[in-house]
């Protein structure tokens, strides 16, 4: 399935429901999902994904996957998996879940989850500002344009002046993304570090769906 970065930015992935197994997804997560369904021969299952550029009103995340559940369910779908882990929603999302009876993903962040919860906990991150392959390629329009940069770039200081370096965590290798990850950390005055993490706990996830 062949599904653009913008696509999948401003209007998810729609497909319609078929079977009884679905994920509800993250458009920002959406090619990883697809990667690992057809790795592991997962045709009976159908990826829905909302808008990626939710993650910048995360208040709207928790409703709008309430409300991914209910139609799924309403459509004959019976058994659910939300691809997201909390992502600033302040547990919102989590109780949603609980509420829905279905299984999300753990941690705090996507950033986390690729890299690995237990591995992710080693390091000292609280000053670094994360990239991930999509967000890489959509860096103007999930970062730049929505704070303001390319119309006040002498906001960037205000914004990223407590950073002390951009990580890159990379799901696939592919020179030009690495190339555009050290841009995006010199256009945002950060130190930059490359981890290559794969796809991390997400492959677990899907595991359980798959089931």
């Amino acid at each position: 399935m062949a599904v653009s970065d913008t696509e999948l930015t401003l209007n998810g992935l729609d497909a319609a429901p078929r079977g009884r197994i679905s994920i509800i997804g993250c458009g920002a997560i959406a090619h990883e999902i697809l990667a690992i369904m057809k790795a592991n021969q997962m045709d009976h299952i159908v990826l829905t994904c909302l808008p990626a550029i939710l993650h910048n009103t995360p208040e709207k995340i928790p409703q709008a996957v309430r409300e991914k559940i209910r139609s799924l369910r309403e459509n004959g779908v019976d058994q659910i998996f939300v691809a997201y882990a909390d992502c600033g929603t302040g547990g919102l999302l989590q109780t949603v879940c609980a509420q829905e009876q279905v299984e999300m993903i753990e941690g705090p962040h996507c950033y986390a989850f690729f890299q690995g919860l237990d591995v992710a906990d080693q390091y000292d991150d609280i000053t670094s500002f994360f990239l991930t392959d999509f967000l890489v390629r959509q860096f103007d329009a999930f970062v730049w344009k929505p704070l303001g940069l390319d119309r006040h770039p002498e906001l960037l200081s205000m914004y990223f002046g407590n950073y002390q370096k951009l990580v890159y965590l990379e799901q696939v290798s592919d020179a030009k993304v690495l190339a555009k990850a050290k841009i995006c950390a010199e256009r945002l005055g950060l130190d930059f570090e490359h981890r290559k993490t794969g796809y991390g706990d997400l492959w677990t996830f899907m595991d359980k769906a798959k089931g």
